[in-house]
This record gives structure tokens, C-alpha cells and sequence, in this order.
């Protein structure tokens, strides 16, 4: 991997980007497109979007949300303890135990998360799953007043972000969903840079897609796109427990994903995988039989409708601190959608 996109997405991955909170990251995307795009813009709903050759024909959008999994406080009580509701799908058993980062306009405050320990627990307590009542986040406050001198109802919470590099090119983090994707769409505008487009490129960081995919609603529309691929994460199912034969066999190092179904333009799916033979890149076929939970979804039912695309990378461990995902699998999904966008002509038909 390319040294300066390495290290962009090492910074990807450790700034904080809860729905609706994305403005730190969206700094960094911007630091990172600006020297690359033709045209560089925020909208109102917090995407941002770098185009390139934003004249051309057709319109391509590529697409890879920033936003990740976190917290909000709700309550702080009388001895400063702090109670949350999710922001996004979040499994309650792993968060437990994990260490924190509450997100405050002064700056971060360190935080852990717990409940009562199985030692003063009855039996049925411990044979329950725990709602997000019976938990709660301590930041060492000694009281209500402490606690609200530091933090606001309001704030958000992620787990502490940090990352690593593992054995086989793996790489492991939390917020792989979906910041591999925003970092795939951008390391493709490096790629696109300088080269001669017949299509307008807009390489898109979308918001709030863990809570609706509404940031790719937003920015499709104003984008107006004849072709937008979403770029996501997908279940990989190399670990022991998954169902092949309901999930596909998808396994990290064997290449990013290319989906069909009722969701994606048969044309687009065609497009990539010639896209990927011509870069002599490895694919994954999955079919999936209805919308996809992406901004594939969105994209494909904007305005009068979209030639819509979904390219993933595999990740284990979704929806955990823990995720893993393939830095080869990154590399050639970027190197597709190069490939992809270089050979679109004017008057490519996207009838199906």
C-alpha cells in the first residue's frame, strides 16, 4: 500500500466519527482530497464531496459512508455516573468491559463501561441479556456536578479507537465499518488524479449511514449521478459459526466483493468485474436477493432512479471493537474502481 494513503487511513480510523457527530473526520477527508479534486464542496447535511472532471459524462458517484458505531449520554446521575442509548446496531455483551472515549466539545475524556459484577448478581440476572439501562459508563467523576463540569447530555461516546497491523496483511480496528470504504473511495480519487476521464468522478464521505442511510439520500440527489457505487464492508465468513450456505463463502484476502441482485445495475455489476480482470485482480461474487442495508439502497432509488453498484470489503467481527479486514482487499478495491471509472465512455448504456 501506497505510504501517505497508509497513513491516511491509520488517521481515518483513530479520529471519531459518530452519526451526525462526523465533523472531525470529515476534516481529514477534506485535508486529504483537497490537492487531489478538481472541485472540493461540504453540503448542508455534513457529506463531502470531491469531484473529478466534473464536467464530463456520464456522472459516476462512488460512495463510502464515515460515520461509525457509538454512544450517547442521556443521564448523568448523583454520583456521576453516566447512561446511554445507542447510536447505531450495537451488540450489548461486547461493549461491556471496553475501555472509552467520551467525545466533548473540551476535548476527550476517558471513560470504561460496566454493570454489577457476576459475584453480587442473582442467578436470573446472570442468565439476561443486559439492556443499556442496566449499564453504565464511569469517567471517575465523584459526583453529578464533576461529571456535568466535564461532559454534556448529548455528548457521544466510541469505543477507544486505536489500530494495529496483523499477521497476512490483516489489519484490525474498530470503525473498519465503514471508514475503509470512505478510505477506498479516496485512495481511488489518488488513483484518478491526472488521468484522462471521459466521466465525472464525485467521490463522496457520506454521514448518518448507520442510522438510515441518509447521507447518501442527500448527496445523490444533489449529485444527480447516472451510475453511484456504494462502497461498505460485507460479512466475511472465514470464522467458525457462519453459515455458508446462507452467507455466501467470503473470506478476507480473496478479494473485495462484487454483489448482484434486484439492488444493482447488471451493467455496473458487468463493468467491475472487467474492470477487475483487466487490473487481473481476484473478486468475490455474492448475490444478494433484496435492498441491501447500504447506501447502494439509497443511491439506486434517487431521484428517477440510479444504475447503482455495491463493492465491499470483507470484515470480520462486524459491529465490534475488533474488526478485521484485509489491507490487499483495500488496495485492489480502490485499483477496481480506477480501472472502473477509466473505462466509462459517454455513451455507455446503463439500460438493464
Amino acid at each position: 500500500m501506497h505510504d501517505a494513503s497508509y497513513e491516511f487511513l491509520k488517521k481515518l480510523v483513530s479520529t471519531p466519527s459518530p452519526s451526525g457527530y462526523e465533523q472531525r473526520i470529515q476534516e481529514v477527508v477534506r485535508a486529504w482530497a483537497r490537492p487531489l479534486a478538481d472541485e472540493l464542496r461540504t453540503d448542508l447535511h455534513g457529506n463531502v464531496i470531491a469531484a473529478l472532471n466534473p464536467g464530463g459524462s456520464p456522472r459516476i458517484m462512488l460512495a463510502g459512508h464515515c460515520d461509525q458505531l457509538a454512544l450517547m449520554i442521556e443521564h448523568i446521575d448523583s454520583d456521576g455516573y453516566l447512561y446511554v442509548q445507542p447510536m447505531g446496531g450495537w451488540d450489548i455483551p461486547i461493549l461491556l468491559g471496553q475501555r472509552l472515549t467520551v467525545w466533548t466539545k473540551n476535548g476527550p475524556v476517558t471513560a470504561v463501561v460496566s454493570r454489577k459484577a457476576p459475584h453480587v448478581m442473582t442467578s436470573e440476572e446472570r442468565k439476561k441479556l443486559p439492556e443499556f439501562t442496566d449499564i453504565w459508563i464511569d469517567i471517575g467523576a465523584k459526583d453529578r456536578a464533576e461529571a456535568e463540569s466535564l461532559v454534556t447530555l448529548g455528548d457521544t461516546i466510541t469505543v477507544e479507537l486505536s489500530c494495529a497491523e496483523m499477521r497476512n496483511d490483516l489489519f484490525t480496528s474498530p470503525g473498519c465499518d465503514d471508514k475503509v470504504g470512505v478510505w477506498t473511495v479516496m485512495e481511488t480519487l489518488r488513483l484518478l488524479h491526472g488521468k484522462p476521464l471521459q466521466a465525472a468522478v464525485f467521490c463522496v464521505s457520506t454521514v448518518q449511514e448507520e442510522i438510515g442511510l441518509r447521507g447518501a439520500t442527500t448527496s445523490a440527489y444533489g449529485i444527480h449521478p447516472t451510475v453511484g457505487i456504494a462502497v461498505d464492508v460485507t460479512h466475511a465468513t472465514d470464522t467458525p459459526g457462519n453459515e455458508k450456505k446462507q452467507l455466501g463463502e467470503t473470506k478476507l484476502n480473496g478479494g473485495p466483493v462484487i454483489f448482484r441482485g434486484p439492488n444493482i445495475n447488471p451493467h455496473v455489476h458487468d463493468r467491475l468485474v472487467a474492470a477487475a480482470k483487466a487490473k487481473e485482480i481476484a473478486v468475490q461474487i455474492r448475490g444478494v436477493p433484496k435492498a441491501t442495508g447500504t447506501d447502494a439502497n439509497a443511491i439506486q432509488l434517487t431521484r428517477e432512479g440510479v444504475a447503482a453498484g455495491l463493492l465491499s470489503i470483507p470484515n470480520r467481527y462486524m459491529h465490534s471493537p475488533v474488526e478485521v479486514v484485509s489491507l490487499k482487499d483495500l488496495h485492489h478495491a480502490a485499483q477496481v474502481l480506477a480501472e472502473f471509472c477509466l473505462s466509462i465512455t459517454s455513451d455507455a448504456n446503463w439500460i438493464p
